[in-house]
């Protein structure tokens, strides 16, 4: 049964977030007279449209706010850029009503407040950020822990936060310090998993705290990395073409299907147009099968350095 607690505040995505649900995976501040960014409020089931109810999964969009229900799991709702709400059902599990918390609602609240979500994860390198972002199981948080075991930091898994500063320059903000990892990277980076938490019902992927190797300011964005798997037995990397480019940030924004439908595609082709003109982006690809996150690590590298 999901345990409640009233108005502890969090820090995460630079924002000052209220929860009223316990939120381990974040970082807890202790201020408690400071203005809060984002409320996350338990909410009672006549607060959301019953047609969720007949379509599970489903996006409902109403004005500015972004619902869904899981079944056995609860009813989210996303508002205006500035308030999560939650039902969660009796006997969900903990995990799984976070892990819609911070995933899903956080990245319809990122695109109400105008930050663009990619969908991947974000290391610094020489003091600025390159996104590897790529469809689920492209081994994005993979590629990330192996830049940790080299000395660099994380700034973001699974959503990372862009937006433009007064120049226009994209700069990453850091999200939290966990990664996502699955029992076979686990095993390829000597980390024994009974040190860690499975998550959301799956007993092979597990929550993986990073706060020492975890990068606490914003920074400018450098290069987007796609990752990708195909049938060479060697990695390769390929420039992206400038026009390739904006489909690419397209395709990899976290839950881009709400972008149309929440009338945000003038600000996401304005924001992602400034991206591409001061970024450079590639197409990572690996092997099918094999662990080949430190040749991929490398490779990287090589090619920032080349660029600097």
């Amino acid at each position: 049964m999901l345990e409640t607690e009233k108005k502890v505040m969090y820090k995460a995505f630079d924002f000052k977030i209220s929860s009223e649900i316990p939120l381990p995976e974040l970082h807890r501040i202790n201020e408690q007279e400071v203005s809060i960014d984002i409320e996350i409020q338990i909410d009672n089931m006549l607060s959301f449209s019953s047609e969720l109810v007949d379509t599970p999964f489903k996006h409902v969009v109403k004005d500015n706010q972004v619902m869904f229900y899981v079944p056995d799991v609860g009813f989210f709702s996303a508002q205006a850029g500035k308030r999560i709400a939650v039902c969660p059902l009796d006997g969900a599990d903990d995990s799984l009503v976070r892990l819609y918390i911070l995933g899903t609602c956080m990245g319809v609240i990122l695109m109400q407040k105008k930050i663009l979500p990619l969908h991947g994860s974000a290391v610094v390198i020489d003091g600025k950020a390159y996104a590897f972002v790529g469809e689920s199981g492209a081994g994005k948080s993979t590629l990330a822990s192996a830049f940790m075991k080299k000395g660099y930091k994380l700034l973001s898994d699974d959503v990372i936060p862009v937006s433009l500063s007064n120049d226009n320059v994209p700069i990453v903000t850091p999200s939290y310090p966990q990664q996502k990892l699955w029992q076979e990277s686990l095993d390829n980076f000597g980390m024994d998993k009974s040190q860690y938490k499975s998550i959301y019902g799956r007993e092979n992927k597990y929550s993986v705290p990073v706060s020492s190797h975890y990068f606490s300011k914003p920074v400018p964005l450098a290069g987007v990395f796609e990752l990708v798997k195909t049938e060479n037995e060697m990695v390769e990397l390929q420039p992206i073409e400038k026009l390739e480019r904006l489909h690419t940030i397209f395709r990899q924004t976290y839950r881009n299907f709400l972008i149309p439908r929440l009338g945000l595609m003038d600000w996401h082709f304005h924001i992602s147009t400034n991206m591409i003109n001061n970024l450079a982006v590639y197409r990572l690809c690996r092997p099918l099968s094999g662990f080949s996150a430190p040749q991929l690590v490398d490779l990287v590298i090589n090619t920032v350095k080349k660029g600097e």
